[in-house]
This record gives structure tokens, C-alpha cells and sequence, in this order.
């Protein structure tokens, strides 16, 4: 495992934003754009967003779990996203997006929406470029990562009493100000950004794990981790697991559908991965139809569990939409099939974030130590 890296200095965006990625013209851009969307019904290159990605975001550690392990009777490794720069998998995305934009696009600034984890990582990545950015999030943020947008030196607007009017709000102030909205999920650059995590994981293990499981909501993470993996393995690609949490299962309720639909928000622990997915969704819908082969959802008990052993067994904070795939692992959720584990290939566990506040893991673990 590598060791982490800290905030990049401030005098190397020029390098950030170099030749390979921060003088690409409109028409260069639109190129590369183009390869990626074009790749969402075939073949994704994920080496811009690599190259963007590189320098920013933290290579996060692989944790062999044994405990795990044992009980599913395969080799169980975490990807510690919650250990991440800004303290979520959300970086990579946005360093992916800020890094492709034009002069002009950086000079008049970015707008993002988000429940908090996607904002701080857009204000963290805006600060090392040296691009104003502006983020709406709805009114029952957690402090936490309000805080944590702030200190990154982004405007904060508290608007909205859903993620879902945050958004159109943030859509509205974009449009209005000529800046670029940095979407959470729907975006070929951020859905590329996210997947440099199955691209890292491949390069940490040295065989192809039979399975990954990670957190769904809008749909980026997966999507990317699919896409990613499935281009660079091909038929050997490792199954695709995505979990939801019951109470913000919008992209799961699509799925379903066959269609983006939307449903009331619901309060969920794992506030992380609640919101819409845009009844206009262009991108990320078509990924987790096409490319995940299973879902699964988890309820706030089973999230309540995961966030405890998270704590307690991995001496690790991980918030409650971080901690769903590893929910549906310690429920007995998920099972490799019904042939037996290979006990060589492993079975990879993403920990997407760890933006809990104080006051809520502290009531997390006092219920289930008094239980």
C-alpha cells in the first residue's frame, strides 16, 4: 500500500492544470468528452481523469479484513475512501471535471450541489486550481461537512429543503451566471474521476478480485468502478454489487423501472447518498442498467451495525453512506453464488466516506453499546 499524500501546493496548479489536460481547447475537450460518452455504450478511457486525478486525490489503502474474510469464507479487502482527501471517494470525480475546463470556464468558476461530501471535494479541488466555486446544499446538511465545504474556501448557500430543490436552485445559478455546474453523478468527466478507485484497487492486488461492492445513489461511483473495470478486464471483469440504503434507493427504484423516476426523501443515516437522479439523466442511469450485475439495499439497523464495526472492530470512522456495502457483507446480504469462494480471489469492499458528525457516531455507538 502507498503511503497518502497531503493538500497539493498551491504554486503546482499550473502543473495540475497542464499540458495534458489544462490547455485542452473547447474542441479537444469535446473530443475526449465525446470519447467517454461514446464509451458508455461501449469502451470508457479513463486516462484524463487518471492523469487529473494523480496529485489530487490520495491513494487510499486496501485493508485486509480477516474477520470478514472468515465469515464469507473469500478474502475480504476494504478500500478505505474514508481516508480520502476531504474524507470521501468525491475528490476524485471533482478532480477530474475541474481539470478539463477551459481558461474562460475556470475564470468565471464552477456551481455543485450536494448533501455535503461531493461540495467539499469540488471546494477542495477548486481551492488547489485556483477556481472560485460556489455549492448549494439543503438545509438539513450535516455540520460537519457544511464546515468542511466552508473551510475549503467555497461559497456555501443553505437552500432548499430537499437535495432535489437544492439542485435546481444550483442548475438556476449556474445558468444565470455563465459558470459551470459540476454535477455529483451525471458527468462523463466525474463518472471517469470515480472510477480511477477500481483502476487504483487493480494495481493494489495481485489478482482480479470475484466481486466488488460499493455504495449507490446517483449512480457516478458505481458506474465508474463498472466501467473502469469491465474496459480493462473485459470477460475477466470481477461482479458488479451495488448497495443502497432503503431510504434513498432513487437510482435502485429506477432500475427497477426501467426509467429515472423520483421519490419522496426520506431521513437516512446514510444522508450521503440521498437526492435524486434527474428525471433528465443522461449518463449514469445508462451505466448502472447496463453495467451492474446485482443490487442489494440495507436498512438503518443494518447501517447503525456497519458503522459500529466500522468503529469498533476496524478502528475506522466510516459515515452511514459509506458503510452500506460493508452492511450488506456483515448481514449476510451477499453471497458469491452458488458455487463455493475461490479463497484466491478476493472480494473488494468500498468504504466510500467518513463525514459523520461527532454527535451522531457517538449516538450510533451509545445505542448499540446499551443494546
Amino acid at each position: 500500500m502507498a503511503d497518502g499524500v497531503g493538500r497539493p501546493d498551491p504554486q503546482r496548479k499550473d502543473l495540475l492544470l497542464g499540458h495534458q489536460l489544462g490547455t485542452l481547447d473547447h474542441g479537444a475537450q469535446g473530443a475526449a468528452a465525446g470519447h467517454l460518452l461514446g464509451g458508455l455504450a461501449g469502451v470508457l478511457d479513463f486516462a484524463q481523469a487518471t492523469d487529473a486525478v494523480r496529485g489530487i486525490a490520495r491513494r487510499t489503502p486496501l485493508l485486509e479484513a480477516p474477520q470478514l474474510s472468515l465469515q464469507l469464507g473469500a478474502p475480504v479487502w476494504l478500500k478505505a475512501e474514508c481516508l480520502q482527501v476531504t474524507g470521501s471517494f468525491k475528490v476524485r470525480g471533482a478532480a477530474a471535471r475541474l481539470a478539463a475546463l477551459s481558461e474562460q470556464e475556470r475564470g468565471r468558476g464552477v456551481v455543485a450541489c450536494s448533501s455535503g461530501n461531493h461540495g467539499r471535494a469540488v471546494a477542495y479541488v477548486a481551492q488547489c486550481l485556483g477556481v472560485p466555486a460556489t455549492v448549494c446544499v439543503p438545509t438539513w446538511v450535516d455540520p460537519v461537512k457544511l464546515e468542511g465545504i466552508r473551510a475549503e474556501g467555497a461559497e456555501a448557500l443553505l437552500v432548499g429543503d430537499t437535495f432535489d430543490e437544492s439542485e435546481a436552485h444550483a442548475l438556476e445559478l449556474a445558468s444565470k451566471s455563465g459558470r459551470t455546474y459540476v454535477s455529483a453523478y451525471d458527468d462523463p468527466w466525474v463518472i471517469a474521476g470515480q472510477g480511477t478507485l477500481a483502476l487504483e484497487v487493480l494495481d493494489q492486488l495481485d489478482v482480479v478480485p470475484q466481486a466488488v461492492l460499493a455504495p449507490l445513489s446517483g449512480g457516478g461511483l458505481i458506474g465508474g468502478i463498472a466501467a473502469a473495470l469491465q474496459e480493462k478486464l473485459s470477460g475477466d471483469a470481477p461482479r458488479i454489487v451495488a448497495v443502497s440504503a432503503e431510504n434513498a434507493a432513487v437510482m435502485l427504484a429506477s432500475v427497477r423501472a426501467g426509467k429515472p423516476v423520483e421519490l419522496p426523501e426520506q431521513e437516512t443515516l446514510a444522508n450521503a447518498l440521498a437526492g435524486g437522479i434527474g428525471i433528465d439523466n443522461q449518463y449514469s442511469f445508462q451505466l448502472v442498467r447496463d453495467r451492474v450485475q446485482e443490487h442489494l439495499s440495507v436498512s438503518e439497523a443494518q447501517i447503525e451495525a456497519a458503522m459500529v464495526h466500522a468503529a469498533t472492530s476496524l478502528r475506522l470512522v466510516v459515515e452511514g453512506g459509506g458503510a452500506v456495502a460493508l452492511a450488506a457483507l456483515l448481514a449476510g446480504a451477499w453471497q458469491p453464488g452458488v458455487a463455493a469462494p475461490d479463497p484466491e480471489r478476493p472480494v473488494v469492499v468500498v468504504l466510500s466516506g467518513g463525514n459523520v458528525a461527532p454527535a451522531t457516531l457517538a449516538s450510533v455507538l451509545s445505542r448499540w453499546s446499551s443494546s
